[in-house]
């Protein structure tokens, strides 16, 4: 499994913006489809964004036009950044990675049960 750190969460005001990176060591991330997902207090978790391996993104409709999912396949770091945020963004993002999986086939792009590795998370307090 390929390991994942996920940093720059933090508290911010409603209206702010934030940028999550997730970066690993030893894999080559270009290889991978990857996501971001988050988990609210009492809520399941979620996928927020998703990149295919061959650049393909999809959004949740909550996030579309607010965050945007990136990679740096020379860097081997993901990234989200969100613009805009409000109350309801307030959770533990999590990056995960995988190898096989391909959004771009499957009917539900933004499932979390494909992916095979996760990072530990960062959380995300937006308030207002």
């Amino acid at each position: 499994q390929v390991q994942l750190v996920e940093s720059g969460g933090r508290s911010v005001q409603a209206g702010g913006s934030l940028r999550l990176s997730c970066t690993s060591s030893g894999y080559t991330l270009s290889f991978y489809s990857m996501g971001w997902f988050r988990q609210a207090p009492g809520k399941e978790r979620e996928g927020v964004a998703v990149v295919d391996r061959d650049g393909t993104t999809f959004y949740a409709d909550s996030v579309k036009g607010r965050f945007t999912i990136s990679k740096d396949n020379a860097a081997n770091i993901l990234y989200l950044q969100m613009n805009s945020l409000n109350s309801e963004d307030t959770a533990i993002y999590y990056c995960a990675a995988d190898r096989d999986f391909r959004p771009s086939l499957v009917y539900r792009p933004l499932s979390s049960e494909p992916f095979g590795s996760w990072g530990q998370g960062t959380r995300v307090t937006v308030s207002s």
